[in-house]
């Protein structure tokens, strides 16, 4: 069976701030409806490695494709197929929604947006807050907001960092849903979260950083036959394995 040519591939991404290493040598891929759960401790590298393959921060070493795009030589054309879904986002305080979804729309030349935007208002359960301006929408209005403005753009690589965290329960279940039916749809998708119990329902493969490296890339299932699952099969026991937390937490192993 051929395999689908990735739609994000990063190859051998490195930042620095400062002497501070961040990210050491990171190279992964996401294909055409994948979802890729990016995992990994605090101060891991995993807000900064999605920062970077979103071009908000420069690539200082190693190289990122967007749907064949490359991020340093054509960051427009990569940028374009791209959506990115921060950890608290930050809506302009001057602007309402709808108007947030219409420059959205005009930016990445999406055709009759209007018609667009309705459907997502609906479906993030923004109707009512349609005239609100950014400065009066709460945590999880404004989380919402975000993941409506990635939708609007078809994006063909989504990037979401915790994109959960300020969502009550029906917005949990509501957003999920989307997140399958995107990935559906063909878009390649990473999602960070130190929710586990996220990762194992909607992650088709896993990737856990510690330190800015890599130290498990693979589906659940082959972490679970490998060496990480030997004193159980849970992701969390995985997780603590892989990073090293297992035995510090325990060092008896008991």
């Amino acid at each position: 069976m051929e395999t689908a040519t990735p739609l994000l591939s990063v190859r051998n991404l490195t930042r620095r701030f400062d002497a501070v290493l961040a990210v050491d040598d990171l190279s992964f891929e996401v294909a055409p409806g994948e979802i890729l759960g990016l995992v990994g401790p605090n101060g891991a590298g995993k807000t900064t490695s999605l920062r970077t393959i979103a071009g908000i921060l420069p690539v200082q070493s190693g190289e990122i494709s967007v749907a064949g795009r490359d991020l340093k030589s054509d960051p427009m054309g990569a940028k374009s197929a791209l959506a990115w879904v921060p950890d608290d986002p930050q809506p302009d305080e001057s602007l309402t929604v709808l108007e947030h979804l219409e420059f959205t729309a005009g930016v990445y030349g999406v055709r009759d947006w209007s018609s667009v935007a309705s459907g997502l208002l609906e479906r993030f359960d923004l109707t009512a807050k349609v005239d609100a301006l950014g400065s009066e929408l709460s945590r999880g209005m404004r989380q919402k907001l975000a993941f409506a403005q990635a939708w609007i753009t078809g994006p063909q690589v989504l990037l979401m960092d915790e994109p959960l965290s300020g969502l009550d329960p029906l917005g949990i279940r509501a957003a999920k849903k989307e997140i399958r039916e995107i990935a559906a749809r063909g878009a390649a998708i990473v999602l960070s979260s130190h929710l586990l119990k996220l990762i194992e329902e909607l992650a088709d493969r896993l990737l856990i950083i510690d330190s800015g490296r890599a130290v498990f890339s693979g589906t659940l299932e082959e972490a679970r036959e490998s060496d990480l699952a030997e004193r159980g099969g849970s992701l969390e026991e995985i997780f603590l394995r892989a990073t090293g937390a297992m035995d510090q937490d325990d060092p008896a192993g008991g």
